[in-house]
């Protein structure tokens, strides 16, 4: 039986470090184990009318049944203005909501930030956690995953390049698992 972990990256852009690193962890899914991404990018913002009157958009079902059906969640995200991005905010609100059906609910946790900048998602990191606590999902605290100048570690074909980020990374997922095996 395989434990399937979803991935949550906080950016949309095409081109995005965050979706380059959550295809790179992808790669490191070790036996036993699925990880895959779990798209936000259709998700319209939340708005509590459509779940009152039983109109909620087809997307947030979807989402929903996806994030029930995990066993585990990697965050991958970048930081907008000292905190999540918006697109993440709106992700967690939709997954928990209508009020007493978090999907979110006790599902172990890593986030791994990233940044073109030296501050590396320090305030995503510790906002997304803040969020976390509310919505009971417990989350890995070491090692803490904070990646600087993402930029320059991804090739052109958009693959870990820098040895040194790509053994950190590879041991943050090990110690996710070994913790996720822990909880579970």
């Amino acid at each position: 039986m395989s434990n399937t972990i979803g991935i949550i990256v906080g950016s949309l852009r095409n081109a995005s470090f965050s979706k380059k690193l959550a295809h790179a962890i992808i790669g490191m899914a070790p036996r036993g184990f699925e990880f895959k991404i779990i798209p936000i990018d259709t998700l319209p913002l939340y708005n509590q009318d459509f779940d009152d009157e039983h109109r909620a958009p087809e997307s947030y079902g979807i989402f929903r049944n996806a994030i029930k059906a995990l066993d585990g969640i990697i965050f991958v995200t970048p930081e907008y203005n000292r905190s999540i991005p918006g697109v993440l905010k709106n992700a967690l609100d939709v997954g928990s909501r209508p009020y007493g059906k978090n999907t979110w609910d006790g599902k172990p946790a890593a986030i791994f930030g990233n940044s073109p900048g030296n501050i590396s998602a320090f305030g995503a990191n510790h906002h997304l956690r803040q969020c976390l606590v509310f919505l009971n999902v417990p989350a890995m605290q070491q090692p803490e995953v904070y990646l600087p100048s993402i930029g320059n570690a991804f090739d052109e074909s958009g693959n870990l390049k820098n040895e040194e980020t790509q053994s950190f990374v590879q041991q943050a997922v090990e110690a996710y698992i070994d913790w996720f095996n822990r909880l579970r």
